[in-house]
């Protein structure tokens, strides 16, 4: 069974077609456009961002008491403001089985380095930034006893165990 279509709606239907393929072309030529002037817009933000002097740290963590590598040690960088206050965020590197950690592009400027490892003391220590290369041997040291009221220390006498003399009336 064959259809029969009039030609005046054969010809509608052909007309609002190609109308319709000529709109898509320019709609997709536009966002093209757009996509391209965005991506431009990015890169030069990008290289701005790349004009500033920036620093490739290079940091080994150390034993203290044997000076061997500490592996899995976390490296944890914050960038601190002129008043001496980190920013929030930061970025957290992880150390080789060599203790070693890098990283580049990090702007010149303050920073708050801290390492931590299981079993070791945190380590924290503030750095001015301001070559292109630099590199941080940090040596963690074991955790220190802790004091207790229980134990015995001895000879020591508290401050205020210590009276004042008494005064008889006179």
């Amino acid at each position: 069974m064959a259809l029969i279509v009039p030609a005046t709606l054969g010809g509608l239907f052909t007309r609002t077609v190609l109308e319709w393929t000529t709109m898509k072309k320019n709609l997709l030529l536009l966002c093209a456009a757009a996509m391209l002037f965005g991506l431009g817009l990015a890169g030069s933000t990008w290289a701005q961002i790349d004009e500033a002097p920036s620093s490739n740290l290079r940091f080994v963590v150390l034993r203290d008491y044997n000076g061997k590598p500490v592996r899995n040690a976390a490296v944890v960088l914050h960038s601190m403001n002129r008043k001496g206050k980190q920013s929030s965020g930061g970025l957290e590197l992880k150390t080789d089985n060599d203790g070693r950690a890098n990283i580049d592009g990090i702007p010149y400027g303050s920073l708050r380095v801290q390492v931590l490892a299981p079993g070791f003391q945190t380590f924290g220590e503030d750095y001015k930034i301001d070559k292109p290369e630099l590199e941080f041997t940090v040596k963690l040291k074991r955790p220190g006893g802790q004091y207790s009221v229980y134990e015995n220390h001895g000879d020591e006498k508290k401050a205020d165990d210590s009276k004042p003399p008494v005064q008889k009336p006179q």
